[in-house]
């Protein structure tokens, strides 16, 4: 069954980007997924309430920081997700070429 968390567009990318780095900034993910602010919050908080992420606030030079990084479970739940997908694209596949 598909986790349904991460099955939505802007979660499945914030957890894959944090998948290929250690950790990233809240402007980093903001950039790179090319969302806003409040967008990127809602989704980010979703994933934290579940125990995918962690989030650091700190401050630099007097500017906040925010940083994320991608938890043990996270990192299960995203795996779990790929390999259902893989499954689902597999299945398929062979359905067509009947």
């Amino acid at each position: 069954m598909l986790d349904s968390l991460i099955h939505h567009r802007m979660r499945l990318g914030i957890v894959s980007a944090l998948a290929a780095e250690e950790s990233l900034t809240f402007n980093e993910l903001k950039a790179l997924l090319r969302t806003t602010d409040g967008n990127l919050s809602v989704h980010a908080r979703k994933l934290e309430d579940a125990a995918y992420v962690t989030v650091t606030k700190r401050f630099e030079d007097r500017r906040p920081r925010t940083e994320y990084r991608l938890t043990a479970a996270g990192r299960k739940a995203l795996q779990r997700y790929l390999d259902h997908m893989e499954a689902l694209i597999r299945a398929t596949r062979d359905t067509l070429q009947r």
